[in-house]
């Protein structure tokens, strides 16, 4: 109770700061209690799945460490997420790559997949009230081997991978009827070469049918009513085994969403070392309604590090609050951390998501935006640096404390006695 307290009397003095420069806290945190974060499936198994087909990790992707205790079932890992959600405050929803069904070991290959496969996670996800999203898997398997899935030149395994996206998409459309929330399905594929190609057209012609192919199917209700699901297409700038060209290219994938009206994945590891996501997300929005938002942390490469509450990060808060974005995206993590708790990797990372988009919503927006257009820089570059020290913890400590999930660092006690008790029984 003396702990509430303390959280309580920190936060009226907080609010009374904010409320100075014009910014209303308990309006920001209702706010903030609205947006979901897609907690990410592969974080929890480092991108293993559940197929036993015994292909390794391929498409460019490595997960590196070897922290004891990861998940090794779908009911493991379910377990997992379930310790991850009730230490991060507010109501989120989990994402889910198409090899991590459930086949009753037996070998479904790709393309057979379909909604029976995933009833269980149905199920989970409607005794936690949370939404699922959706991501065909075209990496770890024979048929991915060259590098080339979707724009195979090779017509049968270009075949294939079509009908893979199809399933997908159905798989998709059954989450979203089942739990009556809208499953966003994500297409990435590996697709690229590690040196530099003569033939740069033929494999983009090959996606774009390939594309058209999955696209065409129908698995939504009739116009006008809730979606099952929505489309999304994610490019990539370069990868392991793809240095040299990318088939789905950021200007590839940004053309085919406009031009097709899908929605478009902004991954915060897929561009250059020194390139930032936080303008594309006004430019990308002049064109498209709504967007898919991957929040990663690449150090030096694509290198999907757990997300840390860094400049980068606090820019994309600002920019989805700034441009009244948040309704209009939609915010997933992408990252896998092998190396450290992979509980703690979700809760660090989804906390920092949170604490990012806190801080745009006590900034006081309209303030500077209305020196801004006056020509006023003096004030708002004054405002945006005396907002640097406001006591943005406390705010933080007292939703966390709202929301019944432990305050500062005690959520890493939580994780602490879970791996003791659960993680460590895993050998």
């Amino acid at each position: 109770m003396a702990k509430s307290k303390t959280v309580e009397q920190a936060y009226k003095l907080a609010r009374a700061q904010y409320a100075a420069i014009g910014v209303d806290t308990d309006a920001a945190l209702a706010k903030l209690r609205g947006v979901p974060i897609s907690l990410h499936c592969w974080q929890g198994d480092d991108v293993g799945g559940f197929e036993k087909f015994g292909t390794e990790l391929g498409g460019g992707l490595a997960a590196t460490g070897n922290y004891p205790g990861k998940a090794r079932t779908p009911a493991e890992l379910r377990a997992d997420a379930e310790q991850a959600f009730a230490l991060i405050p507010g109501k989120h929803r989990f994402n889910l790559h198409a090899f991590y069904g459930e086949f009753g070991g037996k070998p479904v290959d790709r393309n057979e997949i379909g909604p029976e496969h995933f009833a269980g996670w149905i199920d989970w996800a409607k005794k936690l009230g949370i939404g699922l999203d959706f991501n065909p898997t075209f990496f770890s398997h024979p048929k991915a081997a060259s590098n080339f899935t979707l724009s195979n030149a090779d017509e049968g395994i270009r075949g294939f991978w079509v009908e893979h996206g199809i399933a997908c998409r159905k798989i998709a459309a059954a989450m979203g009827k089942a739990l009556d929330n809208t499953c966003v399905t994500n297409v990435w594929i590996p697709d690229g070469m590690k040196d530099t190609p003569i033939d740069r057209v033929g494999p983009r012609e090959r996606l774009t049918q390939s594309l058209d192919a999955m696209f065409k199917v129908k698995v939504n209700p009739a116009k006008g009513k809730k979606p099952y699901t929505l489309d999304s297409v994610e490019g990539k700038l370069f990868g392991i085994g793809c240095e040299s060209y990318t088939v789905g290219s950021h200007e590839y994938y940004l053309g085919y969403a406009v031009a097709k009206k899908t929605l478009f994945t902004l991954d915060t590891g897929h561009y250059h070392p020194t390139e930032t996501i936080t303008d594309k997300i006004s430019s990308v929005f002049q064109f498209m309604p709504e967007i898919l938002l991957h929040v990663s942390r690449g150090v030096r490469w694509d290198s999907d590090h757990v997300v840390v509450l860094s400049n980068e990060l606090e820019e994309i808060g600002q920019e989805l609050v700034r441009g009244d974005f948040l309704e209009r995206t939609h915010i997933g993590l992408d990252y896998f951390d092998a190396s450290i708790n992979r509980v703690a990797a979700w809760v660090i990372g989804t906390r920092n998501m949170l604490k990012s988009l806190l801080k745009a919503l006590v900034e006081p927006t309209q303030t500077l935006r209305t020196a801004e257009n006056g020509g006023d820089y003096t004030t708002r570059l004054a405002l945006l640096e005396e907002c640097r020290t406001l006591p943005l913890g406390a705010l933080w400590d007292f939703y966390c404390e709202q929301q019944g999930v432990p305050v500062g660092a005690e959520w890493l006690l939580a994780v602490k006695k879970y791996e003791q008790g659960v993680l460590a029984t895993r050998k």
